[in-house]
C-alpha cells in the first residue's frame, strides 16, 4: 500500500512540475516526425549512461499564465524532460520493449493487482502472490516499490507478461529473459539514450548496443526452440544417465523404490522417483518445466553439467526449483517402505521414516539420509516445532552435557541466560530487562491466579481462553496471560484438597487423608444401597477438606477481623464457624452432545456459606467475621453436583448420606489448621436454612405441598391454618420428624391408613437432613404475587358478588389485567410467575392500576389496605437480620399480620373459606417466631 501511494504521490508532483501546454508540444512535434517516439526505444543499459552526480526530482514549475520572465535554459530544460517522460510512458519496464511493437497495443501496469487471468493460474498453484510488485520481484528479480515516475517505466509489455504467467502455467513459456541482463533506468541526462533514439528517429538495435545480451537471447531462444522438438530430433546437452548418477552419488543418501513396501504401477513409481538417480524423491523439488528432483541431485547436476533441465534441456536456474503442491507432498509421504536395515522388517511411512530409522543403534549414515530440520533455504522459526527439534538436536545436546558439568543440569537458566547475552549484545536491553524479570520470577505478564479469576468471571470455556491467550500472545509478542496448564496449578491450591489439617479426635469412619479433592459421588453406595439402581453421574468434595480450604481463603479477612477487634493475631482460638448449608434443584441442564449415560436433565447442588466466625474471650464471643452479603454466589461454597431430580428421595438418600455423616462426625470434633504460622482451632456450627419448602419437605420426608398439611413448620392442616389465620407456633423438629418415621414404617398401633397419616401428621419418608425453621424470601415472594394476581382478576369479575362465574369468564379477566398492566406498567404476561415480575406487581402503583378496572370504590379501599399491610411485612422476611436492618417493621408485624388476616376472612372471604396458601400461611402465622 505505502509503494502504491508513493507512486501515485510522485504522479501527483510530476504533474505539477510540467505545464499542460509544455507537455503536449513535444508528442505534437514527434507526430509530425518521420518517426514516433512508439517507434524508437532505447534500452539503457549499465556500460552506456554514466551515474548522475545529483538525481533531479522536482523541476521549477511552468505556467501557461505566469507573467514573471524565466531563462531560455530552464524552459528548455523543463521541456526536454516532460519529453523524457512521454518517451518512457511508450517503453516497457522490464526489458525496456516499445509497446509500438505489439500490434494489440497490450500493456500493464507496474503497481497494482494481478489481472484475473494470472490469478487463476496463481491460485492453481497454490500461490499467495496478489499484486504485480511481488511477481515481478519473483520472476525477474526487480524490485519495483521504489519506483519513481520521472526516472522508470509505469508499465511492462505482453512478452514480459508471457514470462510471468509461464512461470507458473503447465505449458513452457516461450519467451526468456536472461538472468544478467537486468536494465538500469537513470534520470534524464543531456546523454540520455532515450531522447537520442527518439530524435534521430532509431528502432531499437538491441544487438548493437549490448552483443553479450544478444548472444544470450539467441542461444536461450536456441534452447527452446530444441525443445519443442520432438524426442528424435532433439540432440541433448548430455543424455548420459550414469555420468549423473555417478555426479549424485546419493545410493547411501536416498531409499530406493525396491523399498517400497506395495507393488504400485510402473508409471506411478515413476513419477514419484528422482529424474536423476531414480530414488524415492527425498526433499522433492519442481523445475519450472514441471519436473521432479531431489534437491540435492538437480543442484549438484546444475553446478556441473549447466544451467539447463537434466530431463528436456530447458534452461533451469537454482534460484527456480521450487517445492511441489502441498498435496502432492502429502502423498510422497504418506508412501509406506520398509526398513532397509538388516533384520528390521518394520513398514513405516515416509513422514516417519526418518525417526525410525534414528532408533537402530547403526550408523544411520551408511543406509540413509537424514535431513535435520526441513528445508535448508527455510529460517528456523518459520519451520514447526518439531521440525526446529530435529535442527536443534545437536545443539540442545551439547548445551545439556555443558549444564549437566556445569550447572549442575539447570538447563533452562543457561538457554535463558544465553538469550539474555545475545539480547544484550545487540543493544535490545527492554527485551532483555523483560527476560531478567521473568527469571526472577518478577514477570511482566498477569499471574495464574489473576488469569483464572479473569476466565472464570467473564465466564470464559477452557477453549476461549486458549484463544484469547494465542491471539494477544500473537498480537503483542509477550506472554500477558498464563496459559492453560499455569491456570490449572493455581486452580489446585484454591480448591479442597491442596491444605494439610488434623481433626481432634479423629473424625468417625472419615480417612484421615487431607490431599482428596473431587470424588465420585456414588463411591461407596453398593454398602449403603443395595437394591435400588441409581442411574446418574455425582462428583463432590469431601465435606471437611472444603471447609478448610474456605477457610484458607478467608485467612486474611479472619486476621484483619483479629486486629480490627483489637485482639492479638496470634491467638489460636478456639474459633467458632457457623456454616449454612444450601440444596436446590438447577432446572434443566440436559446433555445437548448426547454423549454418555441416560442420566436425568436436572441438577441438584448442595453448598455451604461460612456465616460469620467468633472467637471466644473470657464470657464472651467476639464476632471477627460477617458475611456482608450471604445470599450472593460468591460467597457459595460447592459441595456436591449431581444429574438428578431434587423429587427422587431414594438418590438424593444415597448421594447426600455420605456428606451428613461427614457433618455429623464433624459437630463433635475439632478441627486444627495452620493458618498465618500458627496451628489453629476451629468448631463448627450447621445451619440448614437454605432450602426451598421443595427441598425442605424432601429431606425431611414431608409429603408433597400439595398435602393437607399445608405447613413444613407446624402441625396444621389447610382447615385449620384458614379458620386460624395467625396463631401457630413451630412445633415439627428433625428428631420429631424421625420417631414419626418410626411409627409410620412400624405401625406400632395396628391402625388403618388414614389414622397412622393423621398420627405422623405427613411423614411418609425417613428424613435424613436436619433443617432450621426458616422462611425462602424468593418463593414467598412468587407464591404471595401469584395469589395477589389471582386476586386482581376476581375483583375485575366481581366474584364477591358471584361467585359462580364460568371459565371462559375467567379467562376474560385475565386477559383483562394483562393488557391493562402491560399498558400502564408495561408488564408483559408471563405463563408462570417469576421473581422479577413478583417485585414489580406488588407495588402501589400496580393496585392503582388495576383499581380502574374495578368500579366499587369500598373494594378500591380494601385492596389498598391489602397491598399496603403486605408492603410493611415484606421487609421483615426479605431482610438478613430484620432487627437490625428494620426494626420497627419487626415491632408492627403481628399487628399487621392479624389485621392482614381479618381482611382476608372479611372482604376476600369468597377467596380464603376453608383454604389458604402455604406462603399466606407462613406470612402471617410464622414469620416473627423464624
Amino acid at each position: 500500500k505505502f509503494s502504491e501511494w508513493k507512486f501515485k504521490l510522485f504522479k501527483v508532483r510530476s504533474f505539477v512540475n510540467s505545464s499542460p501546454g509544455e507537455a503536449q508540444r513535444p508528442a505534437k512535434n514527434t507526430m509530425e516526425g518521420k518517426s514516433s517516439l512508439e517507434e524508437t526505444p532505447a534500452l539503457i543499459c549499465n556500460a552506456n549512461i554514466p551515474e548522475p552526480e545529483k538525481p533531479v526530482l522536482a523541476q521549477p514549475t511552468f505556467t501557461a499564465h505566469s507573467k514573471s520572465l524565466e531563462k531560455p535554459a530552464d524552459i528548455g530544460k523543463a521541456r526536454e524532460k516532460a519529453l523524457h517522460q512521454a518517451n518512457l510512458r511508450q517503453l516497457c519496464r522490464i526489458c525496456g520493449a516499445s509497446f509500438r511493437a505489439d500490434v494489440q497495443n497490450r500493456r500493464y501496469p507496474v503497481h497494482g493487482p494481478v489481472d484475473s487471468k494470472t490469478q487463476g493460474i496463481l491460485r492453481k498453484k497454490e500461490k499467495k502472490v496478489t499484486s504485480w510488485p511481488d511477481l515481478i520481484a519473483k520472476v525477474f528479480k526487480i524490485d519495483v516499490k521504489g519506483d519513481i515516475d520521472s526516472i522508470h517505466p509505469t508499465q511492462f509489455c505482453h512478452n514480459c507478461w508471457n514470462i510471468m504467467y509461464g512461470r507458473f502455467s503447465n505449458s513452457p513459456y516461450e519467451v526468456y529473459f536472461p538472468r544478467n541482463a537486468t536494465i538500469e533506468w537513470h534520470p534524464h541526462t543531456p546523454s540520455c539514450d532515450i531522447c537520442q533514439a527518439a530524435r534521430r528517429g532509431l528502432k531499437r538495435k538491441s544487438c548493437q548496443s549490448n552483443p553479450s545480451l544478444s548472444k544470450k537471447l539467441k542461444a536461450m531462444a536456441d534452447r527452446a526452440r530444441k525443445a519443442r522438438l520432438p524426442k528424435s530430433q532433439v540432440q541433448p546437452r548430455n543424455s548420459n544417465k550414469d555420468l549423473m548418477k555417478k555426479l549424485t552419488n546419493c545410493s547411501k543418501m536416498h531409499l530406493s523404490t525396491k523399498c517400497l513396501a506395495v507393488d504400485y504401477p510402473v508409471d506411478f513409481v515413476k513419477a514419484i522417483s528422482c529424474q536423476i538417480c531414480e530414488h524415492i524423491l527425498t526433499d522433492p523439488v519442481e523445475t519450472t518445466c514441471k519436473h521432479l528432483f531431489c534437491r540435492t541431485c538437480i543442484f549438484r547436476c546444475l553446478k556441473v553439467m549447466g544451467s539447463y533441465c537434466p530431463s528436456c534441456q530447458y534452461p533451469c536456474f537454482s534460484t527456480d526449483v521450487e517445492s511441489p503442491v502441498r498435496s502432492f507432498v502429502n502423498i510422497l509421504n504418506s508412501l509406506v517402505v520398509r526398513c532397509p536395515v538388516k533384520d528390521c522388517d518394520k513398514e513405516v511411512s515416509l513422514e516417519k521414516y526418518n525417526q525410525h530409522i534414528s532408533s537402530h543403534k547403526e550408523p544411520k549414515e551408511s543406509y540413509v539420509y537424514m535431513n535435520k530440520g526441513g528445508r535448508p533455504r527455510q529460517h528456523l522459526l518459520s519451520l514447526s516445532r518439531r521440525a526446529q527439534k530435529h535442527r536443534l538436536r545437536e545443539l540442545k545436546l551439547q548445551v545439556k552435557a555443558f549444564a549437566d558439568k556445569e550447572e549442575g543440569g539447570d538447563l533452562k537458566a543457561v538457554c535463558l541466560t544465553l538469550f539474555l547475552l545475545v539480547l544484550r549484545a545487540r543493544n535490545e536491553h527492554r527485551q532483555a530487562d523483560e527476560l531478567e524479570a521473568i527469571m526472577k520470577g518478577k514477570g511482566s505478564g498477569l499471574q495464574a491466579a489473576v488469569c483464572l479469576a479473569i476466565r472464570v468471571n467473564t465466564f470464559l470455556s477452557c477453549s476461549q481462553y486458549h484463544k484469547m491467550y494465542r491471539t494477544v500472545k500473537a498480537i503483542t509478542g509477550r506472554q500477558i496471560f498464563q496459559p492453560l496448564h499455569a491456570l490449572r496449578n493455581a486452580e489446585k491450591t484454591l480448591l479442597p484438597g491442596h491444605h494439610p489439617f488434623e481433626w481432634d479426635p479423629p473424625l468417625k469412619n472419615v480417612s484421615i487423608r487431607t490431599d482428596i479433592g473431587i470424588i465420585d459421588g456414588l463411591s461407596g453406595l453398593s454398602a449403603s444401597v443395595d437394591d435400588y439402581p441409581v442411574d446418574t453421574i455425582a462428583k463432590r468434595f469431601r465435606y471437611d477438606a472444603a471447609l478448610v480450604s474456605a477457610l484458607m481463603d478467608m485467612e486474611e479477612d479472619i486476621l484483619e477481623g483479629m486486629i480490627a477487634k483489637d485482639l492479638s493475631d496470634y491467638l489460636s482460638g478456639p474459633f467458632t464457624v457457623v456454616v449454612k448449608e444450601s440444596c436446590d434443584g438447577m432446572g434443566d441442564v440436559s446433555e445437548k452432545h448426547g454423549s454418555g449415560p441416560a442420566v436425568p436433565e436436572k441438577a441438584v447442588r448442595f453448598s455451604f456459606t461460612i456465616m460469620n466466625i467468633s472467637i471466644a474471650q473470657g464470657q464472651e464471643n467476639v464476632r471477627i467475621f460477617e458475611e456482608a452479603k450471604p445470599n450472593s454466589e460468591l460467597c457459595c461454597k460447592p459441595l456436591c453436583l449431581m444429574l438428578a431430580d431434587e423429587s427422587d428421595h431414594e438418590t438424593l438418600t444415597a448421594i447426600l448420606s455420605p456428606l451428613i455423616a461427614e457433618r455429623e462426625a464433624m459437630k463433635s470434633s475439632e478441627l486444627l489448621l495452620d493458618m498465618g504460622g500458627i496451628q489453629r482451632t476451629f468448631k463448627f456450627i450447621f445451619r440448614g436454612t437454605g432450602y426451598d419448602e421443595k427441598l425442605v419437605r424432601e429431606v425431611e420426608g414431608l409429603e408433597a405441598s400439595g398435602s393437607v398439611y399445608i405447613c413444613t413448620l407446624c402441625d396444621a392442616t389447610r382447615l385449620e391454618a384458614s379458620q386460624n389465620l395467625v396463631l401457630h407456633s413451630i412445633t415439627r423438629s428433625h428428631a420429631e420428624n424421625l420417631e414419626r418415621y418410626e411409627v409410620w414404617r412400624s405401625n406400632p398401633y395396628q391402625e388403618s391408613a388414614e389414622e397412622l397419616r393423621d398420627r405422623v401428621k405427613g411423614v411418609s419418608a425417613k428424613p435424613f437432613i436436619e433443617t432450621v425453621p426458616s422462611i425462602d424470601a424468593l418463593h414467598c415472594d412468587i407464591g404471595n404475587a401469584a395469589e395477589f394476581y389471582k386476586l386482581f382478576q376476581m375483583e375485575i369479575g366481581e366474584v364477591y358478588k358471584n361467585p359462580n362465574a364460568s371459565k371462559e369468564e375467567r379467562k376474560r379477566w385475565q386477559a383483562t389485567l394483562d393488557k391493562h398492566l402491560r399498558k400502564k406498567m408495561n408488564l408483559k404476561p408471563i405463563m408462570r410467575m417469576n421473581g422479577n415480575f413478583a417485585r414489580r406487581l406488588m407495588t402501589k402503583e400496580t393496585v392503582e392500576a388495576v383499581c380502574e378496572l374495578i368500579h366499587c370504590e369500598e373494594r378500591h379501599e380494601a385492596l389498598r389496605e391489602l397491598m399496603d399491610l403486605y408492603l410493611k411485612m415484606k421487609p421483615v422476611w426479605r431482610s438478613t437480620c430484620p432487627a437490625k436492618e428494620c426494626p420497627e417493621s419487626l415491632c408492627q408485624y403481628s399487628f399487621n399480620s392479624q389485621r392482614f388476616a381479618e381482611l382476608l376472612s372479611t372482604k376476600f372471604r369468597y377467596r380464603y373459606e376453608g383454604k389458604i396458601t402455604n406462603y399466606f400461611h407462613k406470612t402471617l402465622a410464622h414469620v416473627p417466631e423464624i
